[in-house]
């Protein structure tokens, strides 16, 4: 059994966070999901969907997978020096780690991808390298591979990430069935991204 453990905040884009956890959580006996902030408490987005969190420092598991998500708010805690080296450390003590959207810009901001492959939300496309000149950006993907690090595009390019990680850990066929459960048309190549010229 790993714990995927996911580090939420204020105004974090609603499907960065389900997405993912819908797939994973159709593996109950392979995985378990905590989902953690800075502080615990109500996490609230911009869709109105409210979150019980528990406090980073007090997690009930230790974290094998680290899934860092995107949205509005990344624009605040980027800026937050604290929330950055929480994720620093989170990230080094992750067999995995996972990123949807501008999630990839925070890990960018806190030096954890310096030196590596990694992609983001094309709408958010040119704030998101601003954050590192360290980061080989590939912006032609709808996720990218380098070691331990899973970062996709925007939002529901997520999903696929998520896909492509059981996929890789397990079988394709097992993140087929789960695709065929959910109803979900996998784009199961990485590298076609038909959100490249939006």
């Amino acid at each position: 059994m790993q714990t995927l453990t996911a580090l939420i905040f204020d105004n974090f884009e609603t499907l960065d966070l389900f997405g993912p956890i819908e797939m994973f959580g159709s593996l109950p006996k392979h995985f378990r999901i905590q989902l953690v902030s800075m502080t615990g408490g109500i996490i609230h987005n911009h869709h109105g969907v409210s979150l019980h969190t528990s406090a980073v420092t007090e997690l009930e598991h230790q974290t094998d997978i680290l899934l860092v998500v995107g949205g509005k708010g990344t624009r605040q805690v980027i800026e937050d020096h604290r929330f950055l080296q929480t994720l620093i450390k989170l990230s080094d003590d992750a067999d995995w780690v996972l990123s949807v959207c501008t999630g990839s810009a925070l890990l960018a901001k806190a030096n954890i991808l310096d030196n590596k492959r990694a992609t983001s939300n094309k709408l958010a496309w040119q704030w998101v390298v601003e954050q590192s000149n360290k980061v080989d950006w590939v912006q032609q993907a709808r996720w990218v591979v380098d070691g331990k690090f899973y970062t996709s595009s925007g939002v529901s390019a997520g999903v696929d990430m998520t896909l492509g990680f059981i996929a890789d850990r397990h079988d394709i066929d097992t993140a087929r069935q789960i695709a065929n459960y959910t109803e979900y048309r996998w784009q199961e190549d990485s590298q076609l991204d038909g959100f490249y010229n939006c």
